[in-house]
């Protein structure tokens, strides 16, 4: 399963707090297929065919902080283990342009991660971090995430959302090191 994390709504689509969702759409697009809402599993969610495995992709409808509500649903239902999720978010401490996998770890401060980590009872799935960069100030995160990045920041955004959209294929064929390796190279 793959899942972006992000707020619904027309209010928050261009908010950097979306980039999971930016992430999930364009792969989804990539592989042609269509998000549907699905209440069961409290988000939309596609199947597609990658590197010949099927995965489930997943845009939580619950706003970030209850992300773990949707992803633990449609885990549930069709029996995929935490281990076979990878959690595409964004992160304050990586500049725009940077995109990095990760295995497990704690939720860093990210209540959308927190939630996951709580509903699924625990901390070993994949993260894919995209690099948003931080305002400098701990007061400022919150009205920072919620609004647009500059033009120079989602132009540097999107590129490192393509680069890992570049290694979705290594990563559901369980190549992970090749996959980091790439990535964590290219920006």
């Amino acid at each position: 399963m793959i899942v972006g994390l992000g707020n619904p709504g027309s209010q928050y689509e261009q908010t950097r707090h979306n980039a999971g969702f930016w992430f999930l759409e364009r792969l989804a697009n990539i592989y042609h297929a269509s998000l549907r809402a699905e209440s069961k599993f409290h988000g939309s969610v596609a199947k597609v065919v990658i590197s010949g495995s099927d995965v489930w992709l997943l845009q939580p409808d619950t706003f970030m902080n209850l992300s773990g509500q949707s992803i633990a649903a449609l885990s549930r239902f069709y029996k995929i283990d935490p281990e076979q999720i990878l959690v595409v978010h964004d992160e304050l401490d990586l500049s725009p342009g940077t995109a990095r996998l990760k295995q497990g770890g704690g939720h860093g401060g990210h209540n959308g991660l927190r939630d996951t980590i709580a509903r699924l009872g625990t901390k070993m799935f994949a993260r894919l971090r995209i690099g948003i960069g931080h305002p400098g100030d701990k007061s400022r995160v919150h009205d920072y995430v919620l609004h647009r990045a500059s033009q120079d920041d989602q132009i540097a955004i999107d590129l490192a959302i393509q680069n890992a959209i570049d290694v979705v294929e290594l990563i559901v064929n369980g190549d992970w090191d090749k996959a980091m390796n790439r990535l964590h190279t290219s920006n």
